[in-house]
């Protein structure tokens, strides 16, 4: 079975490289992007993507803005999208959700939770 291949986008590097390990470390394959715009050149390609964890607070363009635009794109419509995000309020989740995103995980992310959800993919 082939491994399940991860976009992660985040702009800060620490977190790409800790999900990245964490991914890896139990077989599944990441790519990553530092911006959503550089996502969003990605996602318009063919490169198969199984799942995306998105960071909702970026600068230039943030998740809650780049979510509903990779839901937009007809080869992405089902891709699952996680927000991952620091923001754990009262009303963040349906926020996120509200955005587009398949489901919401707070920073610092419970790992067996992460992979929980991954599971489903």
């Amino acid at each position: 079975m082939p491994k399940k291949r991860i976009l992660i986008i985040d702009d800060d590097s620490r977190n790409i490289f800790a999900l990245t390990a964490t991914l890896k470390a139990k077989s599944f394959e990441c790519l990553s992007c530092l911006s959503a715009r550089e996502a969003l050149e990605l996602l318009k390609t063919d490169v198969v993507i199984d799942a995306i964890l998105i960071d909702m607070m970026m600068p230039d363009m943030d998740g809650y803005e780049a979510i509903p635009r990779i839901k937009s794109l007809a080869n992405r419509e089902n891709t699952p999208i996680f927000s991952v995000t620091a923001q754990a309020m009262v009303g963040d989740r349906e926020k996120c959700l509200r955005a587009g995103a398949t489901e919401y995980i707070a920073k610092p992310i419970d790992v067996d939770r992460l992979l929980h959800l991954l599971s489903g993919i």
